[in-house]
């Protein structure tokens, strides 16, 4: 294993490493950071979790000039979350360096306050290819000073359709610049675009072959398309999770499935492309703070959900491609847990379950649908989720809302869950039974010395 410390990387940027606890490297910041620093564009292919942000985050960084008020950088992401997630990342590498600023540029939110914070400057954009696209066009972001341009998860942003998009950026783009693109796949369309965007790539593959010890993963044939429902509400009672991710292949059966889980009683909730901004919020909320157990997604909306602790993960039909398969299947087992992968398929789907076999070089046996067991009732999310109408435009911090629910000790600290701050808007999670009283909280008392109000979320 290879050391930060082994890059030529300034003083400040290693002593954060250090504080973070970053020491050695992940297998593509090993093959790629070097060929990065040099200057080199790159195409790296790696799942996500695999520490790929890091990677370009510190080799963006490198280059960038902080005394230069101007935008240097431009990194395009498929989904608002897997931006802000990016952004996060990069402001966390950076926060020994003073007065760097990342600013994120996102459908779904309000045009005008994007147009004043780029008029304040930014070293660093990240965004989403439509909204950054309607900047540029409109004038309000300026490409001239553009020094690394990075496409994170190429091959989803192509499957969302956003090619002419990116290829109306890139006209925009200097000429002389570096690009680096990671994908989790290497599909035709990527190629293409590689071809298009970077001049002379060094390519870097990181294989992801699950390790067995770690991912248990089962293969179930059905007789009919008819038992596909039956059997996943047999998987969820078989291993009764307190999170999974069941993953389809159309929006309609993510409906589909989510609506009749919440009839059985699930904790259940769908996540596609048709969603608006404030609901995929709202989705992507709730599962990661536990008051959903179940998500029901396609694999293009499950982009940019980085939680950890998922145990079980269903595929509803076998990915079209086994590199697909692979990128669902890692999203259990993650930061060194175990999990469980199970994958339903038809006859007429035999092909598939060889594609995975052959490219996994792994001999899985096919199997049949366990019994459902009696007297097995699903696991209820223990937590319940508050909406605050009050975010960072309001000043509103984690730390405030922690302070106005633990006031007077009636509500732990520890019996509240993950809390996230939107810029109009903050989610608390808190334990059901004290979820009365916490909206109770909110609604009487006071935030940063003023009143907001607050409600909690249910159903869909």
């Amino acid at each position: 294993m290879q050391k930060f410390s082994s890059l030529p990387l300034s003083k400040a940027l290693l002593e954060n490493l250090d504080s973070l606890n970053y020491q050695q490297m992940t297998e593509i910041q090993a093959q790629s950071l070097p060929v990065m620093i040099d200057g080199r564009d790159v195409i790296a292919q790696a799942q996500t979790g695999s520490g790929k942000t890091a990677a370009f985050g510190l080799a963006l960084l490198h280059h960038l000039n902080v005394k230069r008020f101007r935008v240097q950088t431009l990194v395009l992401c498929p989904t608002r979350e897997l931006a802000d997630q990016v952004a996060n990342e990069i402001r966390r590498l950076a926060r020994t360096i003073h007065n760097i600023k990342v600013l994120t540029l996102c459908g779904g939110m309000p045009f005008g306050p994007q147009i004043g914070s780029l008029a304040h400057g930014a070293h660093i954009v990240v965004g989403t290819p439509g909204r950054v696209e309607e900047h540029v066009r409109k004038g309000t972001l300026k490409l001239a000073d553009i020094q690394t341009f990075v496409l994170d998860e190429a091959d989803r942003m192509l499957d969302m359709g956003f090619q002419p998009t990116i290829d109306a950026i890139v006209d925009q783009l200097p000429a002389k610049r570096q690009n680096l693109l990671f994908s989790a796949t290497y599909p035709a369309e990527i190629e293409q675009l590689s071809a298009r965007v970077l001049s002379q790539p060094v390519m870097v593959k990181v294989e992801s072959k699950h390790d067995q010890r770690s991912i248990e993963q089962h293969f179930y044939q059905l007789d009919s398309n008819d038992e596909r429902l039956g059997a996943v509400v047999t998987l969820l009672m078989v291993h009764n999770p307190n999170s999974a991710i069941i993953f389809c292949n159309t929006r309609k059966e993510v409906d589909e499935i989510a609506t009749e889980l919440r009839s059985q009683g699930v904790d259940a909730l769908g996540l596609h492309g048709d969603l608006d901004q404030p609901k995929r919020d709202s989705v992507i909320v709730r599962f990661a703070n536990q008051s959903v157990t179940v998500l029901v997604a396609t694999d293009v909306a499950a982009r940019g959900i980085d939680i950890d602790d998922i145990e079980l993960v269903v595929n509803y039909q076998i990915a079209h491609d086994p590199e697909v398969h692979v990128h669902r299947v890692g999203r259990t087992g993650r930061a060194g847990g175990s999990g469980v992968a199970c994958s339903l398929f038809s006859k007429r789907e035999a092909h598939k379950f060889a594609d995975v076999q052959a490219y996994l070089n792994c001999d899985f046996e096919a199997e049949r649908v366990p019994p459902r067991p009696a007297g097995v009732e699903l696991k209820s999310a223990v937590m319940a989720t508050l909406r605050i109408d009050g975010g960072k435009r309001d000043k509103v911090r984690p730390g405030d809302i922690v302070g106005a629910l633990t006031k007077g000790g009636d509500i732990a600290g520890n019996d509240l869950g993950k809390i996230q701050v939107f810029p109009n808007c903050a989610y608390v999670a808190v334990r059901k039974r004290d979820a009365n009283l916490a909206l109770d909280k909110i609604n009487r008392g006071k935030l940063k010395g003023r009143k907001f109000r607050a409600m909690r979320i249910r159903g869909e």
